[in-house]
């Protein structure tokens, strides 16, 4: 059975180059745009500090080989923020896409302090004119398809920010409004006040998710799939620790985010990380692809995702991670490996796995 599963996926492998996969397109939640499935995230550009630096600095010329490679393959989607690395990520996206602005969508995103005044951080409406601006005029367009609050502003009325959004909306700046980072019921009350005003609702959710990170599917999984809100997930990787180069016993490899970057990003326990790494390799075997091709395969087929944001430090991590569709895991398989990273979720999640005859679980 492993061989010819092995030599099947080997096959379908000499019939598609690995930049020929991101054909397949989804709907951004209950929106009409349609994005595909890979998209490219942009926070390796630039390194402007020790943090982005363990990403990635991929300068213009660089970044205009990875945006080639990315069109050829069918990935048109490129996201960025104006805090990667204090606006530079966003000047050499834009730099890079000069001339072909109208084959591409735009994502970019505000929340982080850029500057020391008391209102250069935040969602309010000071803030968000300003924001949005700058972004315009360092991505070098007059409008941005999705715009994401980068994190949710507790100290700013909600009405206040969605009747910011939708006046860029209405005047242009911007087509789609989108979170990122936010909980359940941040999403929600955001939801709510635009309903009860009319005004254009989120239609996506920049998320972190991955085979070491599944805290989304408690309760903002089942809230999308409600709500009609399209998961974009960032850091698929786990934080770079399915580069199928972490294994027990063994030290991290010498160019890793994990050295400079792992303080403030997702804490995984060595053990769980290593049964998630022992199921992948089990499919490896099974499947002949590379530990990140499963990973992401494994993504693709989650509800409610709409696109999985790579990141790339080269071409040939770029070409790696795009041959992680053009086929499919089997039902066999992803029952494996969810069961390889399956935890005991928080409560009231917990209980509520007790409670499905009135109340499914999504998944």
């Amino acid at each position: 059975m492993k061989t010819s599963a092995l030599q099947e996926n080997k096959c379908i492998s000499n019939q598609l180059s690995p930049i020929q996969g991101a054909w397949e397109y989804r709907l951004l939640g209950g929106s009409g745009l349609k994005v595909p499935v890979l998209s490219f995230g942009a926070a390796t550009f630039g390194g402007g500090n020790e943090f982005f630096k363990a990403w990635g600095s991929t300068d213009v010329a660089e970044a205009k080989q990875l945006i080639d490679l990315c069109l050829r393959a069918g990935v048109n989607l490129f996201d960025t923020a104006d805090g990667y690395s204090d606006g530079r990520s966003e000047e050499i996206l834009g730099a890079a896409l000069k001339g072909r602005r109208e084959q591409v969508l735009i994502s970019t995103k505000t929340y982080f302090r850029i500057g020391d005044g008391p209102n250069d951080a935040g969602t309010s409406r000071w803030r968000m004119r300003r924001a949005i601006e700058a972004s315009l005029k360092r991505l070098q367009t007059d409008y941005i398809d999705i715009y994401h609050m980068h994190a949710f502003d507790a100290l700013t009325p909600i009405e206040e920010v969605q009747d910011t959004l939708q006046s860029f909306v209405r005047e242009g700046k911007v087509r789609y409004t989108a979170a990122s980072n936010f909980s359940g019921w941040h999403l929600m009350k955001s939801l709510d006040v635009a309903d009860r005003h009319g005004w254009p609702r989120f239609v996506g959710h920049q998320v972190y998710y991955s085979l070491v990170g599944r805290d989304y599917e408690w309760e903002l999984m089942p809230l999308a799939q409600q709500e009609k809100i399209g998961a974009l997930v960032w850091s698929p990787l786990g934080w770079g620790r399915l580069t199928g180069k972490i294994r027990r016993g063994k030290p991290l490899p010498e160019v890793s985010r994990l050295h400079k970057a792992s303080d403030p990003g997702p804490q995984v326990p060595d053990e769980y990380l290593y049964k998630v790494v022992d199921a992948l390799d089990d499919v490896a075997e099974e499947t002949g692809k590379t530990i990140p091709q499963i990973a992401l395969n494994w993504l693709v087929q989650r509800p409610t995702v709409s696109t999985i944001i790579l990141g790339a430090r080269n071409e040939e991590q770029l070409k790696q991670n795009l041959g992680a569709v053009g086929w499919s895991l089997t039902a066999e398989q992803v029952a494996k490996l969810d069961a390889g990273s399956a935890v005991q979720p928080a409560y009231p999640y917990w209980h509520q796995r007790n409670a499905t005859e009135r109340n499914p679980l999504p998944i």
